[in-house]
């Protein structure tokens, strides 16, 4: 916590700021590893998943950027160095090299999903101290959940 006043209790303002922590924590990692997929995709639908990939990598940027200026404003200093990031994320590590096209969807699934599942606990958990963040985690699990049904059809035969 740091010098920005906030109208939540600290008790309200410690669960919220962990919550919007871990969300910047598997956001960041998130983009990450689908960029990391993004560069080495191979396979006969490699522009249609290297573009979705990348698409991908900027919603979850950009959420990111959402999710850690709300925690900045309610007095909770924001933190996604490399470390951190690493740390804490509940996402499995990209593989390595190449990796065929629908490897890279099963992957990014699983990504996706492990997300999902860690932002709807978010969820829950903030409703009652900080109903404003729990819209923001919301609205990116909604379109985390777009995604992952995008990417799961991409891999149905």
């Amino acid at each position: 916590m740091y010098g920005v006043k906030s109208p939540l209790p600290e008790a309200d303002r410690k669960v919220v700021g962990e919550a919007l922590q871990g969300a910047l924590v598997d956001l960041i990692d998130l983009s990450l590893v689908a960029k990391q997929l993004h560069w080495n995709v191979v396979g006969p639908r490699f522009r249609s998943v290297h573009l979705q990939l990348d698409e991908v990598v900027g919603i979850a940027r950009q959420h990111a950027d959402t999710v850690a200026e709300r925690a900045a404003a309610i007095g909770v200093s924001p933190d996604g160095r490399a470390k951190t990031v690493s740390g804490s994320s509940g996402i499995a590590t990209a593989p390595e090299g190449a990796v065929t096209d629908s490897a890279t969807v099963g992957t990014l699934v699983a990504a996706l999903g492990a997300v999902i599942v860690r932002m709807r606990e978010r969820i829950a958990a903030t409703a009652d101290p900080d109903p404003v963040s729990q819209d923001i985690l919301i609205g990116l699990t909604a379109d985390l959940e777009k995604y992952s049904w995008m990417a799961q059809a991409e891999n149905t035969a």
